[in-house]
């Protein structure tokens, strides 16, 4: 046997084409895993172009029925409701009125496709808010932390009897996953499942979605949304949330985080999602436009990058092309 030639070691034998590297493949995607988010703007006659997000719109109750409609129909898994308010105040009081728009957004879509897609709201004050932070404000200007956990467990009161099956805190308020947990529970919404913004990075990359939301922020919300140079801190937060109750585990940005993506799937006993956020997406667009990189593939890309990382569900703004794709 000694004398046998040593074998030649060929890689390269798994790629000779397209049905075998298909074979072999380790990741993959599936339209089940992916969530899109879409916006509705009270009081619109007709989709809104959003000029930083070429391909995405600020839709009128109509067409986000629709939206919903072909997401469910491609097989997408959820779809995750943001609203654009036509008034907004300190408190932020149109989140949690049952006739505000996120409200009547998420029973209109509940109604329409609720059992064939999973139906999700976001659950923050930010689009709702004068100021356009996550909470309310205290004397000096600061985000109150306390006062906004109880404007939360009001919004997550509202949006579950509106129909949401899932809700996606993105306040990163300090116990905010507890404080929603225990007002659904002691109101019987037990089955409301828990999407916790657990590791949100204070990023350059929220322009476009500020623009989709005609956010009114003045500054930054840095002194609540994490560091993008810690990554213990995010472990910890993790940690935290999973303590409290999450039933759903999320990075957002993806692309920049995928260290933490990786960390927090070794370590979640829960699903981790990872958000494809706005500026993600723009940048793809605006190279594409250009002519600099091929559209079609980077995006997919893109989202194989975030799965191979470890995310089992992903939010992106492709999720309904990349379902039809992948079909």
């Amino acid at each position: 046997m000694s004398g046998l030639p040593r074998p030649v070691i060929r890689p390269r034998r798994l790629r000779q084409s397209p049905a075998v590297r298909r074979l072999v493949a380790e990741t993959r995607l599936h339209p089940a895993e992916l969530i899109l988010p879409v916006f509705v703007k009270e009081g619109a006659t007709e989709p809104t172009p959003i000029a930083s997000m070429p391909g995405v719109v600020q839709h009128t109750m109509d067409s986000l029925v629709e939206a919903a409609r072909e997401a469910a129909d491609l097989g997408v898994g959820g779809i995750m409701i943001f609203g654009v308010p036509t008034s907004k105040d300190a408190t932020g009081s149109a989140g949690d009125d049952p006739e505000g728009i996120l409200n009547v957004a998420i029973r209109r879509v509940a109604e329409a496709v609720g059992d064939r897609i999973v139906v999700m709201a976001d659950l923050c004050l930010d689009e709702f808010t004068d100021h356009g932070h996550c909470g309310v404000l205290d004397e000096q200007g600061r985000v109150d932390n306390d006062a906004t956990l109880e404007r939360y467990a009001a919004m997550a009161l509202a949006q579950a009897r509106a129909g949401a099956s899932v809700l996606g805190p993105s306040g990163m308020m300090d116990g905010q996953i507890a404080a929603i947990r225990s007002a659904l529970d002691e109101a019987g919404f037990t089955d409301t499942i828990l999407l916790a913004y657990a590791a949100k990075y204070t990023s350059a990359l929220y322009g476009p979605f500020r623009d989709a939301v005609e956010s009114s922020l003045q500054g930054d919300r840095a002194s609540y949304q994490q560091d993008p140079a810690n990554a213990t801190e995010a472990l910890r937060e993790i940690e935290l949330d999973l303590a409290e109750g999450a039933d759903i585990v999320m990075v957002k940005p993806a692309q920049p985080h995928l260290d933490i993506v990786a960390a927090a799937a070794a370590m979640s006993t829960v699903p981790v999602a990872a958000y494809q956020i706005s500026g993600e997406y723009s940048q793809i667009e605006a190279a594409a436009a250009n002519g600099w990189i091929d559209r079609e593939r980077t995006m997919m890309e893109s989202l194989l990058h975030i799965r191979r990382a470890g995310a089992q569900l992903i939010l992106t703004y492709y999720a309904v092309e990349a379902a039809r794709l992948l079909r």
